[in-house]
């Protein structure tokens, strides 16, 4: 079978399909909730994933032809604090430098806005089909992300995680019919091997953290005392001051 030279075309294999339908599922689901103005789908223009997002304004930006805008994930070209909802998936593991997109993200999200991210699991059948399998093609060339490593990163920019899920418990078979007779361990992955899933998806919400100012506790024994003896201290002052003038 020839190796796919885009993740795009290796969406439109056996295998592709298999992932995109529990994918597009996850993101109907997750994108439903979320509101606000400004969403944007950072790679793949050729799937609609916030298609049951309510936001007015929905754009799919990609440095491929077809996205509505042309850019390169390192340098978003977006305003600081601007959008509301990011979409990324499958970027990060197909990218020299994940962390420097995940800053972007970061700078161009309003507080308290989301951004969910998909990618595949070192920690899983298709992760153990890309370490001891040809690397050769999509999706195997990419650098599969520990789910633990990019939650520190998450952390580390103030994000916080709010969901998550894995999906595709079956192996990465490349035949449409062993694909359907492992159907079944979708159900029992889910439920005995949960963490174990070919894809994660991480939601997290940038979190600004505010200023609240704090009223000091008054000891009100010593204010009880001090009130009374402030009119005795200001003779005393007026008294110094008029004797100082009365020498000159």
């Amino acid at each position: 079978m020839p190796t796919a030279n885009s993740l795009a075309e290796w969406l439109t294999t056996h295998q592709g399909q298999y992932l995109l339908a529990r994918e597009q599922e996850y993101f109907d689901r997750s994108v439903a909730d979320i509101f606000g103005f400004n969403a944007l789908q950072l790679g793949l223009p050729q799937h609609d994933f916030l298609r049951a997002s309510r936001m007015p304004m929905r754009a799919t930006a990609a440095p491929e032809i077809g996205a509505q805008v042309l850019l390169e994930f390192e340098e978003l070209p977006f305003e600081t604090g601007s959008v509301d909802l990011a979409l990324l998936p499958h970027v990060l593991e197909f990218r020299k430098h994940p962390h420097q997109i995940l800053r972007e993200i970061e700078r161009m999200l309003r507080p308290e806005g989301h951004v969910i991210i998909s990618g595949f699991n070192p920690l899983s059948l298709w992760g153990l089909r890309r370490a001891f399998g040809s690397k050769a093609g999509y999706p195997w060339c990419g650098n599969f992300i520990a789910l633990p490593r990019l939650k520190d990163w998450l952390a580390l920019l103030g994000f916080e995680l709010v969901g998550g899920h894995f999906a595709c418990y079956a192996p990465p078979m490349i035949s449409r019919q062993w694909l359907q007779r492992c159907h079944f361990m979708e159900p029992a992955g889910n439920r005995w091997w949960a963490v174990c899933g070919g894809v994660y998806y991480l939601e997290a919400v940038k979190r600004v953290p505010g200023m609240r100012l704090i009223k000091p506790k008054w000891n009100q024994g010593l204010v009880g005392k001090l009130i009374p003896a402030a009119p005795k201290l200001n003779r005393e002052v007026s008294q110094k001051n008029t004797d100082e003038q009365r020498d000159c």
